[in-house]
């Protein structure tokens, strides 16, 4: 009889097998593990080792490419075994590296190669010999492509500004806006944001079309509505550097020549509060008329605050996309309070909401400040806000007599305004008319001139009246 510890051991193998036997995952990574078994012994493969260092020494710039690219790829994440790294200054962000010994495996035009590390930190490229004439060149140089994407992506941009005809370096670029985090019209956002994508990818796309690779943006609107930060949030999405032209430190057009030729590629060009440069001119050449100098790979952005200027613009200024900041409504407001204080909704949002309707103005950035200031509390950031836009709330119109439609249509001296809702005044007026009606005499009517002045100056018709009425 067999010992029922020895079936219970039975049962437990059998059941854990049987859950194996059906687990899809096992199936596939056992297919896979045949599948290379097979492929390995049926083709005939060729190695390609990529040292760290040469022989004298010298870093391979092959190798330092190659590693990039290898931790790029998804295949990574997935591998048997790696190593992950966290950024220093980002949270939440990881990295993987491939580790010794273990193949990472990626496809090339149909092609399939694998990447491992070797004992010495050297890189074996692997793929099937009879492969190689069509895929071992393009690929490297496919390597390289992506690996210089790689670290212009990563790399820490520049803000320039300029002194006179030469740009100086003024600091790292480490504004932390972001065009998820702005707060702005949601189908605008995702237009500009679609409009960066396409630029970024469209090089072959415009070498096509014979125009240089750049883009301009125009971004207008009153003071404190974003338009600095949105900026940012662009130079932060394509990775560029900033050069913060400053057109009034500028005085020639040789020198903004000079400034122009020296901006690198894969950088923006900022010109902020453009109106103030409207009618500068150097040698009979308007000033702002200079993007045809504009090398490629570069962004040009202008921000402009008065809107009346807009049509002076037209003349002077081309850009391909106009983008609008309006002062904050109510749905900018709770984008706002959902970023700043994290409300998504609150009792006190009606009486926002109809004084938003009711005309009241403010700019984004004032909104915000007030949050700001309260974000321990959003009952009093809310009722701050409230006190701020009744103080913005637009006066009620005044009602006015004006020359036009004033009694005495001969009245050269203006009409008189009348507050709303001041039932002395129309007393006064009605006394008017009754004395003008009932005591006026031949020598002694009243002019209206005279006693519009006096209802005007708050001054008693009954006693005016007796220099007029004997």
């Amino acid at each position: 009889m067999i010992p029922r510890d020895a079936l219970l051991v039975a049962a437990f193998f059998f059941a854990g097998l049987l859950r194996a036997l059906l687990s899809f995952k096992s199936l596939l990574y056992w297919f896979f593990r045949c599948r290379r078994w097979v492929d390995e012994r049926t083709h005939d493969y060729q190695n390609f080792r990529i040292p760290r260092f040469d022989d004298r020494g010298l870093e391979n710039p092959l190798h330092r490419h190659a590693a990039a690219y290898v931790a790029s790829l998804p295949s990574v994440e997935r591998a048997p075994a790696a190593a992950v790294f966290s950024a220093a200054n980002k949270g939440n962000e990881f990295s993987f590296v491939p580790v010794t010994g273990y193949a990472v495996g990626d496809s090339f035009r149909g092609f399939r190669l694998s990447w491992t590390v070797d004992d010495a930190g050297g890189l074996l490229l692997r793929l099937r010999r009879q492969d190689r004439a069509s895929v071992f060149r393009p690929y490297l140089g496919h390597v390289e492509s992506v690996a210089e994407e790689i670290h212009l992506r990563r790399r820490e941009a520049m803000i320039f500004t300029n002194f006179g005809p030469n740009w100086k370096s003024a600091s790292l670029f480490n504004h932390p806006a972001t065009l998820d985090a702005v707060a702005m019209d949601a189908e605008q956002k995702a237009r500009v944001r679609a409009d960066l994508e396409a630029f970024l990818k469209g090089r072959d796309y415009y070498h096509r079309l014979c125009r240089v690779w750049r883009r301009s943006y125009l971004l207008h609107g009153p003071s404190g509505t974003g338009k600095s930060t949105f900026a940012a949030a662009m130079a932060n999405f394509l990775g560029y550097d900033i050069y913060d032209l400053d057109l009034e430190a500028v005085s020639s057009a040789g020198e903004l020549k000079a400034l122009l030729a020296a901006t690198r590629p894969r950088s923006m060009i900022l010109v902020e509060h453009v109106e103030r440069h409207i009618h500068a001119n150097s040698g009979g050449e308007g000033m702002l008329r200079f993007t045809d100098r504009i090398g490629e790979e570069r962004v040009v952005v202008y921000t402009l605050t008065s809107e009346g200027v807009a049509a002076e613009l037209e003349p002077e200024l081309t850009v391909d996309v106009r983008v609008h900041f309006p002062l904050c409504d109510f749905p900018a407001f709770k984008a706002l309070a959902s970023g700043y204080l994290g409300l998504e909704d609150h009792k006190m949002y009606p009486k926002v909401e109809e004084m938003f309707k009711g005309g009241a103005t403010m700019s984004p950035a004032e909104v915000s400040e007030l949050m700001m200031e309260n974000r321990g509390s959003p009952n009093r950031a809310l009722k701050s806000l409230i006190g701020a836009l009744q103080q913005q709330r637009p006066l009620p119109p005044e009602k006015s007599i004006d020359s036009d439609s004033n009694v005495n249509r001969g009245n050269s001296a203006g009409a008189i305004k009348l507050e709303k809702d001041t039932p002395t005044a129309m007393k006064e007026l009605k006394k008017l008319y009754s004395l003008v009606k009932t005591k006026s005499k031949k020598n002694g009517v009243m002019p209206v001139e005279v006693a519009a002045a006096a209802a005007a100056a708050g001054t008693p018709l009954d006693e005016l009246g007796k220099e007029y009425c004997y």
